[in-house]
């Protein structure tokens, strides 16, 4: 049995090192593309982004995409700001502990490709399609 008292939940630099892993280990056809989104890791989302996204429970949102999707961004209107992979670390932990079924580094993996995915221009029923996670 592992003995637990000594261990501290990975903190937002450990989740980011994951993260980072599934970016170096993207397909050449999708690494070029997402070279340039940049990642960030918080312990949870703002009040504003819950507020935009209807959200009353913060613990529900593992990860956002914020920006233009590749498929609507056009080179005559310059984006305002940089495309941005958040990753919300105490969502993740909270599910990677109800779930008990999958590594956490899968799971942040799995994060991080569903957030891509929109960056690519895909629609959460789009990576439903291909992408059964919950089941």
């Amino acid at each position: 049995m592992t003995d637990w008292t000594e261990r501290q939940a990975p903190d937002c630099a450990a989740i980011e090192a994951m993260a980072r892993e599934v970016f170096a280990g993207l397909p050449a056809e999708f690494a070029g593309h997402a070279q340039d989104v940049i990642l960030r890791v918080e312990d949870l989302p703002g009040d504003d982004v819950l507020d935009e996204l209807q959200i009353d429970d913060p613990l529900e949102l593992t990860g956002l995409y914020d920006g233009i999707p590749l498929t609507e961004k056009s080179i005559s209107e310059p984006q305002p700001f940089p495309d941005t992979v958040w990753l919300f670390r105490r969502a993740i932990l909270d599910e990677w502990a109800d779930r008990g079924d999958v590594t956490l580094g899968a799971l942040v993996g799995h994060v991080v490709v569903h957030e891509l995915a929109h960056h690519f221009g895909w629609s959460d029923d789009d990576i439903a399609r291909i992408d059964r996670w919950w089941e």
